[in-house]
């Protein structure tokens, strides 16, 4: 490895090793109460060294939430396989549930957290939630095909796209938030829910109301 390739390595390393840190901070302390120098004091670096990298706290949140949406969609890099859209709309639903019970941060992050949404306010050119647009763009085009097919009944997809994501969050919301900690046991929660996501998709099935 020459120079060059050498000091691209080790600031892509470092790069990660300050993402990585903040992320701890965030998620432990709150992102209002974590400040440059304590991400710096943490990964024993001075905090010039991290604004090299990043020019304030806010594009470090932008960076991890960016993150996120690229880990999730690294889920649903299997749905290209699947020739039946309301299949697909299963499994899509299935790799949500799984992202968030293997990413709880990065879910929290993402979805529950409400410093994100102000920071992309800040970053983001247009002001748009674009990873979360394009996220809902992928479940309206599935609902879409389903329609189409008449897999699902015709309504209005915005309405339907909305209930669908409403269920699956909030099953994987109440998860990482221990609310069903005292109501199903520990090790048969990801069954419940993927006993609830069956159910939906089943409702939403026109073939058995045939």
């Amino acid at each position: 490895m020459g120079i060059a390739e050498r000091k691209e390595k080790q600031k892509t390393e470092l790069r990660k090793m300050i993402l990585d840190a903040s992320m701890k901070l965030f998620i432990e302390e709150g992102f209002e109460k974590v400040s440059i120098r304590r991400i710096a004091d943490l990964i024993e670096y001075s905090p010039t060294t991290v604004y090299l990298y990043f020019k304030d706290k806010n594009e470090i949140l932008f960076n991890l939430h960016q993150e996120g949406f690229r880990r999730m969609q690294g889920y649903n890099v299997n749905l290209l396989t699947i020739a039946n859209p309301l299949l697909r709309l299963h499994k899509m639903g299935e790799n949500y549930l799984r992202f968030g019970m293997e990413n709880p941060e990065f879910y929290d992050l993402m979805f529950l957290a409400k410093a994100p949404m102000e920071t992309i306010q800040c970053i983001s050119e247009n002001c748009e939630w674009e990873e979360g647009d394009r996220a809902l763009d992928g479940l309206k085009a599935i609902l879409q095909e389903c329609m189409d097919k008449g897999m699902i009944a015709q309504s209005e997809i915005n309405a339907v796209a909305m209930a669908i994501w409403g269920m699956v969050h909030g099953l994987v919301s109440l998860s990482i938030r221990q609310r069903f900690d005292k109501l199903v046991p520990e090790n048969q929660v990801f069954s419940m829910m993927e006993q609830s996501l069956n159910w939906l998709v089943n409702s939403l099935d026109q073939s058995t109301k045939k």
